[in-house]
């Protein structure tokens, strides 16, 4: 099984580590050097253009399956996490799986006044309850590429009248998303969806929209984005695009080229071509005596093996070690032969 990205990926190693951080395609390197070398000579519209930041939404947009008025732009999850906390009353209960991403978790803790409860992830929709003003919670895990049971927390939320807040920072890019099926996404872009660190997505319904304030609103809020860049913004964008935090452009000049890519190639593709290649990994650790955590996952993780990680690099395989599992990720630039090459030197390595 051949790669899907073709000629714009040229890794110098074995690369299974998009779960930390997604490798560059050659067409976004040549955008972000662009832009630079204008930088450079000096260019009149100053550190980039708004034209990449409209077709990084829409791309976005048509991969979350979202109207893109839906869509706010940002620089990371937490601070996207940070103004759903904000929102929250006192008292408030959010709903969380135990140990969940960091940054899915600490917004609501540092508030004080809120009631984070953890409850483990087999068990998140058996655990909502009337007293659930949020279940916070990724699609898929980081520390184990488990996937959640995304339609039985939905209707356990549903039920109970609870918003919920979906972090797909591990999915975006592999697995399907329909991101109007939530009150709340948040989403990294460096990771399967292929950008530089520095670009991340927020989505509210339009409901939810009206629960949550722009704390952080200046220019790039404005309904209309040539008004004066003096004094406060006179009218918000009645968009998401309240929520978009200023732009890091070098960032989004490659963004626009990343999510072209992911979209020219498709996520049902993807999908297939990552988890097809992640069960022959999971059948062939089996063999070798190293059961994996089980699931469907592009990221399979191994028990007490993390590790190994360090060896693993120094023979050009690149993984990582997260709570002790080592973590293996496959994505649309993985082909059978890097599943071939971590399992040989595991062998060696047993």
């Amino acid at each position: 099984m051949e790669s899907l990205g073709g000629a714009e990926f040229a890794p110098e190693s074995t690369y299974l580590n998009t779960s930390t951080c997604g490798l560059l395609p050659a067409r976004s390197v040549a955008a972000a050097t662009e832009l630079m070398r204008q930088l450079v000579a000096g260019r009149p519209g100053g550190a980039g253009d708004y034209e990449p930041l409209a077709a990084v939404r829409h791309s976005f947009a048509q991969i979350a399956q979202v109207d893109e008025e839906r869509v706010a732009l940002g620089g990371s999850v937490s601070v996207h996490t940070g103004l759903i906390a904000n929102s929250l009353p006192t008292g408030a209960e959010v709903l969380i799986p135990e140990g969940e991403f960091v940054s899915v978790v600490t917004p609501f803790v540092v508030r004080g006044d809120l009631k984070p409860r953890f409850v483990p992830l087999d068990g998140l929709a058996d655990a909502v309850g009337p007293e659930t003003a949020l279940v916070a919670f990724s699609a898929v895990q980081s520390a184990d590429g488990r996937i959640a049971d995304l339609s039985a927390v939905r209707e356990a939320a549903a039920r109970h009248g609870a918003r919920t807040l979906v972090d797909a920072s591990q999915s975006a890019g592999w697995l399907p998303l329909r991101a109007g099926d939530w009150d709340y996404t948040v989403t990294g872009g460096f990771k399967f969806l292929l950008c530089p660190r520095g670009v991340s997505f927020l989505t509210l319904t339009e409901e939810a929209q009206n629960e949550v304030a722009p704390i952080h609103a200046g220019g790039f809020a404005a309904a209309d984005l040539s008004d004066a860049p003096y004094g406060p913004v006179k009218h918000l964008a009645p968009s998401a695009r309240r929520y978009d935090e200023p732009p890091a452009y070098l960032a989004y000049h490659a963004a626009q080229r990343s999510l072209e890519l992911i979209e020219e190639i498709g996520v049902p593709a993807i999908h297939k071509h990552a988890t097809d290649l992640a069960h022959r990994f999971r059948e062939g650790l089996t063999t070798l005596g190293h059961p994996s955590i089980p699931g469907d996952s592009a990221i399979v993780a191994i028990p007490g093996l993390g590790h190994l990680e360090p060896e693993l690099a120094r023979a050009g395989v690149l993984v990582a070690e997260r709570a002790g599992n080592l973590r293996v990720a496959f994505h649309l630039y993985n082909s059978v032969g890097d599943v071939e090459s971590v399992l040989s030197l595991l062998r060696r390595l047993r």
